[in-house]
């Protein structure tokens, strides 16, 4: 990415219609026309170090010891909970209703029915509360996420399986 600092104050931004604009989103001048820019900076390699700061902040709280899944699957997540002094593991098996956005920021919702209820928990992937993660079943699943598995109870709440190879 290049910034040009020239005739006007401040920097100048390049649109994907190949037009310069300044903050004021009026055109200047720049390689297209108008008068050439005094000062080219090029901010990429700065760019390229921090990207590559925050992902090797990123790299050590990564987890790689969980087993892949995706949604549908039927997990027993052991989750450590805190209470008081103590700490102890808590299970909770349920289908993976959703996967949300990606890197270290990565959750996943569980949903189970407890005694009637529908119960959901929505954890981190690389969370250093999971002590392990078990896939019980893989769902033959062709959506994203399960939002409509909420509203269905008894039979039509079954999720079908996929047979491992």
């Amino acid at each position: 990415m290049v910034i040009y600092r020239g005739v006007m104050s401040g920097p100048l931004i390049w649109h994907a219609r190949g037009v310069h604009r300044n903050r004021a989103g009026r055109a200047a001048a720049g390689p297209l026309g108008g008068e050439v820019p005094v000062h080219i900076k090029n901010v990429s390699k700065k760019e390229d170090i921090k990207m590559n700061i925050i992902e090797a902040i990123e790299q050590e709280y990564k987890r790689d010891d969980l087993p892949a899944f995706n949604v549908g699957d039927t997990l027993k997540v052991y989750i450590k909970i805190k209470e008081g002094n103590r700490e102890r593991v808590q299970l909770f098996e349920g289908f993976v209703l959703k996967i949300q956005n990606g890197g270290l920021g990565k959750t996943f919702t569980v949903r189970k029915i407890s005694s009637g209820v529908g119960v959901e928990k929505t954890v981190p992937i690389h969370s250093p509360m999971i002590e392990k993660i078990e896939v019980v079943k893989r769902g033959a699943i062709r959506r994203a996420k399960l939002n409509y598995m909420r509203q269905r109870t008894g039979k039509s709440a079954k999720i079908k399986t996929k047979e491992v190879k």
